[in-house]
């Protein structure tokens, strides 16, 4: 059955625009024939996740999911695309019904939608052209196209203005409504403002400039501990940023977990592998508040029990806050290892496990397919057989995504 969101295919236009007349006829120029599936996967399944987190639009996925893909959901009847230079398709995005018809025409991740290789449509030609474009219906050269619509703009270095990728919308007519075309070259536009942005922030930091923040407007932003993938923490606040030892990272672990307070001797069973005295747990919290004070933070620990006299928040705990929000794909991009991994101090080994498991439960019961795809290539799952499992139940039965993962599960089960 046809999507009621998309248009019945279209013969091409009589008398086309100059445009797409141009684009035709380079494509007949290739040789490509209308009538054959063209598109090819062209950045191999195993190669797919290391490639798109090398990749300069990575970065900013942020900015294109707030502007486009959060209006995109599986109602909306569109999909976003964003692809390389080269139009492979690196991300695609959106109403997961339209993604499985898609599958059809082998618009999915990885593929290659370059115009030498597919002929006229919005993400290669605007990538052949360097501007937007929009290509409805009976206007694509692969027939297989002239029922979707698209609009595509392409993405350029804020400073050299080399192409970097392009940003795609696909679906029905919808797709190149007028009001499509002017949104697309914003969300273009501030990638590459967002792009410059972090490259200035990386040059800061790289020469060691330290500038402290203007005072926030309003009520005071909190502290943040920053916990995952490292085994010392990085303590941000408004006054600026410290690098904390291992042994004072894992006590604010412990105290900002534990809000409501742990007596001596429960901040030292979960602290310590082997008893150790009192006497040694004051004496690390002397120093500890020693610390704070000369990171000018405006934190403190009080005793009996130990708490923390401000709120102190946790990167690991955002994870969860996303993971309970349903942001699964949020929560996946933003646990970027695992809580404090070097250490073995039994409370941050329970804090470990409970993120670990919150966030594969999470992934398995309720993501979509792509998030619980983008979880099986981090450390925790890729060798978890039951994740594999799930993403074979969840892939439809056509989907070129299943031979890499049958020979993944055999490898596992070999």
């Amino acid at each position: 059955m046809t999507s009621p969101w998309l248009a019945q295919p279209q013969a091409a236009p009589a008398a086309p625009r100059p445009l797409v007349r141009a684009s035709w006829n380079r494509a007949l120029e290739r040789h490509l024939d209308p009538e054959l599936l063209l598109a090819a996967l062209e950045v191999a399944e195993d190669e797919l996740v290391d490639y798109r987190l090398a990749h300069p639009l990575a970065s900013v996925l942020p900015v294109i999911r707030r502007l486009l893909v959060r209006d995109a959901d599986d109602d909306s009847g569109m999909l976003v695309a964003v692809g390389d230079a080269m139009g492979r398709l690196l991300w695609v995005d959106g109403d997961r019904a339209l993604r499985r018809r898609a599958e059809g025409m082998l618009f999915v991740e990885g593929a290659g939608w370059a115009e030498s290789r597919v002929g006229t449509s919005a993400p290669g030609t605007a990538l052949e052209l360097d501007h937007a474009v929009q290509i409805s219906g009976g206007e694509h050269f692969n027939r297989l196209a002239h029922e979707w619509s698209c609009t595509a703009v392409p993405v350029h270095d804020p400073e050299t203005r080399r192409i970097l990728g392009v940003i795609d919308i696909t679906g029905g007519r919808q797709a190149v409504d007028p009001h499509t075309l002017p949104l697309m070259e914003a969300t273009a536009a501030a990638v590459e403002s967002e792009l410059m942005v972090q490259r200035l922030r990386a040059q800061r930091d790289r020469i060691g400039v330290r500038r402290r923040p203007p005072r926030p407007v309003g009520p005071p932003t909190r502290p943040l501990l920053r916990v995952l993938g490292r085994d010392t923490g990085e303590l941000t606040s408004p006054a600026g940023r410290a690098e904390l030892s291992a042994r004072h990272t894992e006590l604010l672990t412990l105290l900002a977990w534990h809000r409501q307070g742990l007596s001596a001797e429960q901040l030292a069973s979960l602290l310590y592998n082997e008893g150790e005295s009192p006497v040694t747990l004051r004496a690390e919290m002397v120093r500890l508040r020693k610390a704070l004070e000369r990171a000018h933070v405006d934190l403190g620990v009080e005793s009996r029990p130990y708490r923390l006299t401000n709120p102190l928040e946790l990167d690991a705990q955002h994870v969860l806050a996303l993971l309970d929000r349903g942001a699964h794909r949020v929560a996946l991009a933003t646990a970027t290892g695992a809580v404090l991994p070097g250490s073995s101090a039994p409370g941050i080994e329970h804090i470990r496990a409970e993120v670990r498991a919150r966030l594969r439960e999470a992934v398995l019961t309720d993501a979509s397919v792509d998030v619980l795809l983008e979880y099986a290539q981090t450390a925790d799952a890729v060798d978890d057989g039951e994740v594999w499992s799930a993403l074979l139940r969840l892939l439809p039965p056509r989907s070129p995504r299943r031979a890499g993962i049958v020979a993944h599960l055999e490898s596992l089960e070999g």
